[in-house]
């Protein structure tokens, strides 16, 4: 096939370097020139995965249209608030038949769409596909064994992208509950700030475990109010995609909120990164969604008054402990 992927982060690059590494006459459309440049001269990203080396068969350029000139599949992986800007702009350069396949994870702010509503509205009358799923960018490129999830209402695209991603070290199931996938990879990001500001303020296994748990309870709630299955979170892109970004040491959703329990502000915790804590702003989308569906999600919550009002950190846990108590399972 021919494939194009939009966005030179470390995900896109990774998902890039599948798809290069299988055959694909693959090419990554790179917003820094610096970036486009390394991949073609050295076969690796010095900035977002310096010292990994890339399939030699990538390509890459900083012009979109070359890039989506006559691809037969499209993944967009570029940063959650950015993707309607960058899609939009590269929308008469897709091919009319290309099955577009979203990697992004968020929950775009104001309109409150998940990504690929924001990537079907932009390009229209495609198949679109989620992607989403424990996965970090470098041990895909170190082919440590990964398996994620493809979503989509159509089976027959849904099938395409198993079957470009698939190999002996990425494992690639399909799935109809695009909703379900793409709040499990939106939502584990806000619940992976807390994980981190638990651990900042000195806390140990027993609150992360608590945390993470009822995390998924309340991603799952809000996932059902808006028209996904339950079992979607028990999977790949719920579970599995939770427990890696609340607990594995690359997670940068994860450090951020170390350091914010730890006494630094959203501004200190964000300032000199080059890649994008994604959390921050799905914190907000999430609490709008909530309320738009009066959906109690106690944790969301706590993490938007502690990134946005100034809410001290250690009274978070303390707080939440003093709730009303319940049963476990809703009513």
């Amino acid at each position: 096939m021919r494939c194009a992927v939009i966005g030179d982060g470390a995900w896109g690059t990774a998902l890039a370097d599948v798809l290069a590494s299988n055959g694909h006459d693959t090419m990554i459309w790179a917003h820094e020139t610096d970036v486009a440049q390394a991949i073609e001269q050295s076969h690796e990203n010095r900035r977002f995965l310096v010292g990994l080396p890339l399939a030699p068969a990538l390509r890459a350029t900083n012009d979109q249209g070359a890039a989506l000139d006559g691809a037969d599949l499209v993944v967009y992986a570029t940063p959650s608030q950015h993707l309607r800007q960058i899609a939009r702009k590269g929308s008469a350069s897709v091919n009319p038949a290309a099955i577009l396949a979203v990697a992004s994870k968020g929950v775009e702010q104001g309109t409150l769409s998940l990504m690929t509503d924001v990537v079907a509205s932009e390009v229209k009358a495609r198949a679109v596909v989620g992607i989403s799923g424990p996965s970090f960018a470098m041990e895909v490129v170190a082919r440590h064994p990964t398996a994620i999830a493809a979503a989509s209402s159509d089976a027959g695209a849904a099938l395409t992208v198993q079957e470009a991603f698939a190999s002996p070290t990425f494992r690639v199931y399909t799935n109809d509950d695009v909703i379900g996938v793409e709040l499990g990879g939106a939502l584990k990001n806000v619940m992976a700030i807390a994980t981190g500001i638990v651990e900042g303020v000195g806390l140990g296994y027993n609150s992360r475990a608590a945390l993470i748990t009822r995390g998924l309870h309340e991603m799952t709630r809000l996932g059902v109010a808006l028209g996904a299955r339950a079992s979607t979170f028990a999977g790949l892109a719920g579970v599995g995609d939770l427990v890696l970004t609340c607990t594995g040491a690359h997670s940068r959703n994860r450090q951020l909120g170390v350091e914010i329990g730890k006494g630094a502000t959203l501004d200190d915790a964000l300032r000199g990164k080059e890649t994008v804590a994604e959390g921050v702003a799905t914190a907000q989308s999430a609490m709008q969604l909530a309320e738009r569906h009066d959906v109690d999600m106690p944790i969301v919550g706590m993490v938007h008054r502690i990134l946005f009002d100034g809410h001290a950190a250690k009274d978070a846990v303390p707080e939440l402990m003093a709730r009303e108590l319940r049963s476990e399972q809703d009513l």
